[in-house]
């Protein structure tokens, strides 16, 4: 039996050999976060507990990588933001393998938000196309969130293969009390 500890954190590599040119600048501020000792942020990144490929690397290489990470993954956290594709990218295959044949439950951080309440409002970023779907069909688990440290810290500590916290649809969200909490949301 695989020890299923890790996040597999998701996001759209948008074609760019640059990171500062792709939304993987999202994926590197939670590496920050995790190693400013100021800042309470523990993860334990997927990513990190396998050997490392490249976006170059063959399509099957790559595959055999993520489906590796995700074997010992708890939950996938996925960041969309204005950028993230329809199509095209690695994002589609990660989705379908996270949700279809790990049953990892979701957690969704919309980039450029303070609070997530309205999940449909939201509905213009579910790209790509494999996840729309399988939110709109309601066979994924998950909670969605603005890319916020706090909220996402609660997310992946909360919502696991493993915990009895369970998510019940495909559009959980926090309610208002916890962006209050979090000083996320101000009257």
């Amino acid at each position: 039996m695989v020890n299923r500890t890790g996040t597999y954190v998701a996001f759209d590599g948008l074609g760019e050999t640059d990171p500062t040119k792709s939304d993987f600048k999202y994926y590197a501020t939670l590496q920050a976060w995790a190693e400013n000792k100021d800042i309470e942020f523990n993860i334990t990144n997927s990513h990190e507990k396998a050997s490392a490929v490249r976006d170059t690397s063959k399509k099957a290489t790559l595959e055999k990588s993520i489906m590796e990470r995700l074997r010992g993954s708890k939950n996938m956290l996925v960041v969309l933001s204005d950028d993230t594709r329809n199509s095209g990218s690695m994002l589609s295959f990660e989705i379908e393998k996270a949700v279809d044949l790990y049953e990892l439950p979701l957690i969704i951080a919309y980039v450029g938000y303070e609070y997530v309440i309205n999940v449909d409002a939201f509905s213009k970023l579910w790209n790509p196309k494999e996840l729309r779907k399988k939110i709109e069909d309601n066979v994924v688990k998950a909670i969605h969130i603005p890319f916020k440290k706090e909220p996402i810290l609660d997310a992946i500590n909360q919502f696991t293969v493993n915990s009895d916290a369970k998510l019940t649809s495909s559009k959980n969200y926090y309610n208002l009390d916890a962006y209050k909490q979090w000083g996320l949301f101000k009257q």
